[in-house]
């Protein structure tokens, strides 16, 4: 369940490419409350998950459907906001705003219903019957776990002064890249059914 729950968060997506441009841009101050946000938000898919969400999805596809229309709007905002920003100079790493940017990891990840989905998914393959509630707490506790090492990780790895000053040199390619991949990803998740 781990290897896989971990190839699925370093998958190219809207969260590993929002954390990647946070940890560049902004430095380790605001990139680890932004990771430490996405990993809870992407935690908290496994809980409704494990409460059966997927199922009211399922009765209600309606309710699918307009969240992922409302978070792939949110990920066409984050892509026009990125792209405007690509010829910007690049900001001194920031201090604080703990709040804002926890937050903002967490809006990011529960904009995107598919999670819940996934986690159904790797829940249902892994244990077929169903979870008590210690074991629900153990699934929960293990996913935020790895959800949390790896966004650090990311951040981390991304936010040296050496990535910063590579960012840098490519910053306004990099930044339109990102924001064509957020746009795409935005796109998807609006159109496909």
């Amino acid at each position: 369940m781990i290897s896989t729950l971990s190839l699925a968060i370093l998958s190219p997506g809207p969260a590993i490419i929002a954390a990647t441009q946070t940890a560049f841009a902004h430095g380790r101050d605001r990139a680890l409350p932004y990771g430490l946000g996405l990993a809870v938000g992407a935690s908290l898919w496994c809980l409704f998950a494990l409460m059966g969400l997927a199922v009211l999805f399922r009765l209600h596809p309606a309710l699918f459907t307009g969240m992922k229309v409302l978070g792939g709007v949110y990920l066409l905002w984050m892509s026009w906001g990125l792209w405007r920003a690509a010829t910007m100079p690049l900001p001194d790493a920031a201090d604080g705003r703990f709040g804002r940017s926890f937050w903002g990891g967490i809006v990011l990840n529960l904009s995107n219903p598919k999670p819940a989905l996934f986690y159904s998914a790797l829940i249902l393959s892994v244990f077929p019957e169903p979870l008590g509630l210690l074991r629900q707490i153990g699934v929960y506790a293990a996913c935020l776990a790895t959800e949390l090492f790896w966004y650090a990780v990311v951040v981390l790895a991304m936010s040296t002064a050496l990535m910063r000053t590579r960012y840098f040199s490519a910053k306004s390619w990099i930044d339109r890249g990102a924001a064509i991949a957020l746009f795409a990803l935005g796109l998807v998740l609006i159109l496909k059914p």
